[in-house]
């Protein structure tokens, strides 16, 4: 048998010295262990309550002494579990929110009419308007046949609604309706003072009606505000259930629906994975314009670039260290910067020309008052999910922090958008080079993807015009490249100490200008290697300021962001997924040096 006895009540009163009936009540319903809530205030009471049956009797005799509530009435019923989780009693401006504060209740003359009235009234088909006051995801879960609702999703809402009714409503039978009566109480009065002249309300409700009639002209269960969320017309707690994600009720219908995922969604705030993702990079696109306009390095800022010591110069002095790893930099200028001051360990302290330095630790130059070059802010995401991102990087714009750039750089302006990840590239492209690249949103999404790069399983296809007609239709450059930069940071072939590498091509067009475009297909990963090989090879990409028609090398490795653009897109990339090892293939529309 049943073990807990469920209230509900309220009743409109005029309440003083609230609070210490707060303490009192609060107080008496946790030493008589009873759950759930009652709301105070100025205008009355307004309850729902869980326990044992002597105890539930014990607190409304307790009310009951209260001035103006001695006739206080409750609507019982049984549940085998608690539904509630807790004890509160509240002070509020409102016993039920409605946000109409010049409406006394008590000076309407509505009328209450008793179940068994309105069920003979139905029996007999007579001429009525059924409102349903209550919200919307209520009615979901079951109303009477034929009633009419104002599709709100608030009480505070019901009064805008209810002005936009039928202006004829006004002279017809209006019956409303709700969970206990007391939204209806409001209600009630409200529409008189807007001109109904012939309002009803069903006392107690449909909690009530379904105490004394039963489940006669209803359709469904009552949706409550409790663990039950439902009772059938015999007052049980029914099978129905709440979405865990947007909180609606749920029949067994919608429980059946394929888009009831438990713990996820359901029919009512299911979203289809398209549009999930669609709105998802919606949002990105919109923080990455916040995040470059202006861009980040417009801002003059002083910058801290941080340098790590080899283990080859473990033991070195500071400037002897500085010299090591940027030899092209003159000792005379380390010196002058050391002596200005600009250089610091981790703690910021400042370091001197002669401090020995160890394997692994990290100083910094301090860098002041710098605004960086204008770079193409233009990213546009084509993929997000939780462990990677996929976009068309625009050019110029560099990867990582180098050189003159730092906040200008996409991988900054990332962790800006992605905070507080710090999305890692899973493979470069030059600053000047647009297209398809691959983030991943962590450290450990990076283990699992990273390798894929390393191992040459990623399918990469990059288009470049070049300079001259390629002899045939398919070649390749198996030419090894240097490891070390020379110029600029350009790398050349070097076929005694340089790297395997090997990249496919393929002739697509030969243009009249005396340019080509060509398919590139890397086979591995060596820094500018299609530029490199192209060159080596006699085709040079057009708009390429380093590795330069006639085997020249340029003087600036970056171009500006108003300059034409480096003639070199990857259009295509193919890898497996991190989590799911799914294939997955992205591909950009080239830009229109690609076609004429």
């Amino acid at each position: 048998m049943p073990q807990i006895v469920n209230i509900s009540a309220y009743k409109f009163a005029d309440l003083t010295d609230l609070k210490p009936l707060r303490e009192d009540l609060l107080a008496r319903c946790r030493e008589l262990g009873l759950k759930g809530t009652i709301l105070l205030a100025s205008e009355g009471i307004n309850l729902f309550l869980a326990g044992p049956a002597d105890a539930i009797e014990a607190i409304l005799a307790r009310i009951r002494q209260v001035p103006g509530l001695e006739s206080l009435a409750a609507k019982y019923s049984e549940s085998d579990e608690q539904p509630f989780t807790r004890m509160l009693v509240k002070l509020k401006k409102e016993i039920i929110a409605f946000g109409v504060g010049d409406l006394n209740v008590n000076s309407y003359s509505h009328q209450k009419l008793p179940p068994a009235e309105l069920k003979r009234w139905l029996d007999e088909g007579r001429e009525l308007i059924l409102l349903d006051t209550r919200n919307q995801y209520e009615v979901q879960l079951g109303t009477f046949t034929g009633a009419k609702h104002l599709d709100i999703g608030h009480f505070r809402q019901f009064p805008q609604a209810v002005k936009q009714l039928p202006e004829d409503w006004k002279d017809k039978p209006v019956v409303t309706f709700c969970t206990g009566g007391i939204r209806c109480e409001k209600a009630g009065p409200f529409m008189e003072k807007l001109g109904f002249r012939n309002i009803f309300q069903i006392e107690g409700g449909i909690l009530k009606y379904f105490e004394e009639v039963g489940g006669d002209h209803y359709e469904g269960d009552c949706f409550v505000f409790d663990q039950r969320v439902g009772l059938d017309p015999c007052l049980c707690e029914s099978d129905s259930a709440k979405c865990f994600a947007c909180q609606s009720p749920l029949t067994i219908e919608d429980q059946a629906d394929p888009r009831y995922v438990f713990g996820k969604s359901c029919p009512y705030c299911f979203v289809p994975e398209e549009e999930k993702q669609r709105k998802s990079l919606e949002r990105r696109q919109a923080a990455i314009r916040r995040a470059t306009s202006p861009l980040p390095g417009s801002v003059r800022y002083d910058n801290y670039r941080p340098v790590k010591v080899p283990a080859r110069l473990h033991g070195a002095t500071l400037i002897d260290f500085l010299a090591g790893i940027l030899p092209h930099v003159p000792l005379e200028e380390w010196s002058a910067r050391i002596a200005e001051g600009r250089f610091f360990d981790r703690e910021r302290k400042p370091v001197g020309a002669g401090h020995v330095v160890s394997a692994g630790d990290r100083y910094y130059q301090k860098l002041e008052a710098i605004v960086e070059p204008d770079v193409n802010p233009d990213i546009r995401l084509i993929y997000e999910d939780e462990a990677i991102l996929v976009l068309n990087k625009p050019a110029p714009l560099p990867v990582h922090p180098c050189g003159r750039f730092n906040r200008n750089t996409l991988q900054s302006i990332l962790a800006e958008v992605y905070s507080p990840q710090s999305p890692r590239p899973a493979h470069r492209l030059d600053a000047n080079t647009a297209g398809v690249m691959a983030f991943s949103r962590t450290r450990h999404f990076a283990g699992l993807l990273q390798p894929q790069f390393e191992r040459g399983e990623v399918e990469k296809i990059y288009l470049a015009r070049v300079h001259g007609h390629p002899s045939t239709d398919e070649f390749a450059s198996d030419a090894p490249i240097r490891a070390t930069s020379g110029d600029v940071g350009s790398r050349d072939v070097d076929f005694e100490a340089g790297m395997p590498s090997l990249t496919e091509f393929r002739t697509l067009k030969r243009f009249e200008d005396g340019t080509a475009l060509v398919e590139a297909r890397p086979r591995t990963g060596r820094t500018n290697q299609i530029r490199v090989h192209l060159w080596h090879l006699g085709h040079a990409i057009v708009g390429d300021t380093v590795y330069l028609p006639g085997g020249g090398i340029g003087d600036r490795q970056t171009i500006d962001a108003d300059e034409a653009p480096l003639c070199l897109f990857a259009c295509s990339l193919k890898f497996r997924h991190p989590v799911t090892d799914e294939p997955m293939t992205f591909e950009v529309v080239p830009p229109d040096w690609a076609s004429t």
